[in-house]
């Protein structure tokens, strides 16, 4: 069995000045209604453009960890080894445990994250990568993420971390005292993220754009956990502190 579905195929045509796809639109259309998210066509074809030429040097490092062919896609975004790609708002993977993986690609699935008209574009990005994803596929994504090598980005927030490991006592009990993680609280491990991601998706709980949907229990619960975090100082100080634990328990 095929780990994807087949994706759309693409083809030219007579009609407009874009190309037409198996759902019948062309790449135009996506200023006439097409529900993208804003931006999302300019910038699918931004990655489209430049994917064929990167790629062919995204393992000239000596010993990376090669993506599997069906999951190209994923590096195009993610980076090598899944590092993390701030440009295209692409958190670092490389951190997550297999569990973690699986469990948020089955979320978009579900349409716990990032449901139509969410105002997490980034999110909305995702959602269709991981829709194009059967069993096999989620399975072989989530070895990826095992296969590759734990990184640290360097760290880009800046905060008062002092300060921010006061703030941070509210997540000890399910993120643990090191940023580690906790499978049976479906918590994921923070140390070594991706600091502007943290921010984000701090920012996304906090609104509501994340944890909001009915189901959605470990959202709800993070949703309210966020209570704690009043203002935007006190999300860069807590993920300044997260920034100062080791990437590797």
């Amino acid at each position: 069995m095929r780990s994807l579905r087949r994706p759309p195929r693409v083809m030219s045509t007579k009609r407009g000045s874009g190309l037409r796809s198996e759902f019948g639109r062309t790449l135009d259309d996506t200023k006439r209604g097409f529900p993208f998210p804003a931006g999302l066509g300019q910038r699918l074809i931004c990655l489209l453009s430049f994917a064929a030429a990167w790629m062919p040097f995204a393992h000239a490092e000596e010993n990376l960890v090669a993506a599997p062919p069906e999951l190209n896609h994923c590096a195009v975004c993610h980076g090598v080894e899944l590092r993390g790609n701030p440009l295209v708002d692409a958190p670092n993977l490389s951190v997550l445990p297999p569990w973690y993986a699986q469990r948020q690609l089955e979320s978009y699935q579900d349409g716990w994250r990032a449901p139509a008209g969410s105002p997490d574009l980034a999110g909305r990005e995702m959602q269709p990568m991981a829709a194009a994803l059967d069993a096999d596929g989620i399975r072989a994504a989530t070895a990826y993420v095992a296969s590759v090598p734990k990184y640290a980005p360097p760290p880009s927030v800046q905060g008062d971390a002092a300060r921010g490991e006061g703030l941070y006592r509210t997540c000890i009990a399910c993120h643990g005292e090191r940023g580690q993680g906790n499978e049976s609280l479906s918590s994921p491990p923070l140390a070594g993220q991706s600091d502007w991601y943290l921010v984000r998706q701090l920012e996304n709980y906090r609104s509501g754009a994340r944890g909001g949907v009915p189901g959605d229990l470990w959202g709800i619960q993070m949703r309210a956990s966020t209570a704690v975090l009043q203002s935007d100082a006190d999300v860069r100080d807590v993920v300044a502190y997260i920034n100062s634990m080791s990437a590797t328990p």
